[in-house]
């Protein structure tokens, strides 16, 4: 079996400045993915949230955990050409803030998954600790 690409631009439709992912870790299609997202500092998000206090907003370390388990759906030949959108979040915990210079470990992993959609459980931590953790719900939806 030839190997998978670690570049979420070659999985993903999502592109700058919404692609959250810089780089794949691992990917068992169909089954669960991990990737990481560096802070830069300099994201287009920072200067409005906050002033003084830059933080990553929550909602966008939800968007990364979907886009990490996006890949491990459509890295599965049987989903190749779908578009994963979100049905809902469940359980979302936010355990710790994550600032300009952080790099975010995304995990995610599929618990249910359909030819229409699926569930998955996903967190984000940042050295190690829990930043954000929770479940995932998705319909895939035709490209075309």
């Amino acid at each position: 079996m030839s190997e998978l690409s670690l570049n979420p631009i070659d999985w993903l439709p999502h592109r700058p400045p919404f692609l959250l992912l810089d780089t794949m870790l691992t990917i068992e299609p169909g089954l669960r993915a991990s990737a990481q997202w560096t802070l830069r500092g300099d994201e287009w998000f920072f200067p409005g949230h906050f002033p003084g206090r830059p933080t990553t907003p929550g909602v966008l370390l939800l968007e990364s955990i979907a886009q990490c388990g996006a890949v491990a759906v459509l890295s599965d030949p049987a989903y190749a050409g779908r578009l994963p959108l979100f049905g809902g979040v469940e359980h979302a915990r936010f355990r710790r803030q994550v600032l300009p210079g952080d790099t975010v470990t995304l995990e995610c992993e599929m618990t249910q998954l359909s030819a229409r959609g699926g569930k998955g459980h996903g967190r984000a931590t940042v050295d190690g600790r829990v930043a954000v953790e929770t479940d995932l719900l998705f319909i895939l939806a035709d490209l075309s």
